[in-house]
């Protein structure tokens, strides 16, 4: 019996060795939010005056695009992240018909394939700010683009734009946009509902479905989207028929949207659309929603985190210290924590911030990156994350001129 007993001891002892291992490691997982991030300016081509920048990432590469005027003419431009820094800058669309706007910006997506997928938006009705969203395809690193085409195809002039491009799980192209098809321009008919709408292109560039996500969505604030392990997410600003504007998300399940889910029931009643939505980023089933709120009057960022790829989240944790005019962004990182950028209103000025969270609730310091310009062309900064560095995207504006500025935040 004795060598019977010395194994049993053994493997209670092996056993509670593994205990305190995975505690030890369990405690070793928890995130540091409060180590610092170290921001470095990025320096990048972009010309005066140049404003709307947008991020993207797939894999390992990240595109920054940008637009640049030129007496009426609008250009689309965009630069990819290098070992040594942003590519030369490359020109994938303009025209001096185009509707532009800092928060409704055009951007450029590389797909796995290698395929360029440049976005951007056309005027079809000055008088009724009616435009659609245009899209164009590159198969030789934008060297040449196929001809424009739309995703929508409803033929009417209303307003189509604020999209979010991404890769479908077949290879293609997704995107998501708000769609005002449903709209009457006449405001005594009462027909005011904007729409989410969601179309995916294959390899080719061919369209093969349009879809509702959502009937009756905020005018005009702009979209997100994210790729979990389940499924691309979107999320968006809702809107009940009473008013109450807080944010959603519809995530695709075996190619059909899911019904709109609130993230947080914040209650932002308002008669008008606040021109500011959310930002998200995906890792595997975890998901983390940055959103503003202006309930009672009083500017807030928030943030919350999922562990199920968007079916549910946790409670909102707070951004901003004193006050926020929003426009924020989220990234997520390894560690299973986030680093979130919003603008803090502060003694009357604007900031663009950063600081990390995590799922606890826990807050690491603040960190500014650059002034906020009041400007309308100020617009909306970026974030995304490429492997262990976090990029940053804004336009810095004084005295009238406007410049795309760029930096690389890393913990």
């Amino acid at each position: 019996m004795q060598p019977h007993i010395q194994s049993f001891s053994c493997l209670r002892l092996c056993a509670a060795a593994a205990v305190v291992v995975a505690v030890a490691c369990s405690k070793h997982s928890v995130p540091n939010v409060n180590a610092p991030l170290r921001i470095e300016p990025v320096t990048l081509g972009a010309s005066e005056p140049s404003l709307a920048p947008q991020l993207t990432v797939t894999g390992d590469r990240a595109l920054v695009s940008w637009l640049e005027t030129q007496g009426r003419t609008s250009l689309l431009k965009f630069a990819e992240r290098t070992p040594s820094g942003w590519s030369e800058p490359r020109t994938a669309a303009s025209g001096d018909d185009w509707f532009t706007s800092p928060a409704d910006v055009p951007s450029v997506l590389r797909l796995e394939d290698g395929t360029l997928v440049a976005q951007w938006l056309q005027t079809t009705d000055e008088h009724l700010e009616a435009y659609d969203v245009r899209l164009a395809f590159s198969k030789d690193e934008g060297r040449t683009w196929s001809a424009p085409t739309s995703p929508h195809h409803d033929g009417t002039k209303t307003q189509h734009g604020f999209a979010s491009l991404f890769q479908t799980p077949g290879g293609g192209l997704g995107l998501v946009w708000l769609d005002g098809r449903a709209v009457d321009p006449d405001p005594d008919k009462h027909k005011d509902n904007m729409s989410l709408r969601a179309a995916s292109f294959d390899r080719d560039g061919k369209e093969i479905h349009e879809t509702a996500v959502d009937e009756r969505v905020c005018d005009c604030c702009p979209t997100a989207i994210a790729i979990t392990a389940d499924g691309p997410i979107a999320a968006f600003r809702d809107r009940s028929t009473d008013e109450v504007r807080d944010i959603s998300v519809a995530r695709l399940i075996k190619d059909q949207w899911t019904p709109s889910q609130t993230v947080h029931a914040d209650g932002w009643q308002i008669d008008a659309c606040p021109v500011n939505g959310p930002a998200m980023s995906a890792r595997g089933r975890e998901v983390a929603v940055a959103w503003m709120t202006g309930k009672d009057d009083r500017g807030r960022a928030f943030a919350a985190f999922s562990n199920d790829a968007g079916a549910t989240f946790g409670a909102p944790i707070r951004l901003d210290d004193a006050a926020s005019q929003g426009r924020v962004g989220i990234a997520l990182t390894d560690d299973g924590s986030a680093v979130a950028s919003w603008i803090e209103l502060a003694n009357q000025r604007g900031q663009l911030q950063v600081r990390r969270i995590n799922s606890s609730g826990e807050r690491g310091p603040a960190q500014t990156v650059a002034g906020a310009g009041a400007e309308r062309t100020s617009g909306y900064p970026r974030l995304t994350r490429r492997g262990d560095e976090l990029l940053l995207a804004w336009t810095q504006t004084s005295d009238g001129r406007s410049t795309v500025r760029t930096a690389v935040a890393r913990p």
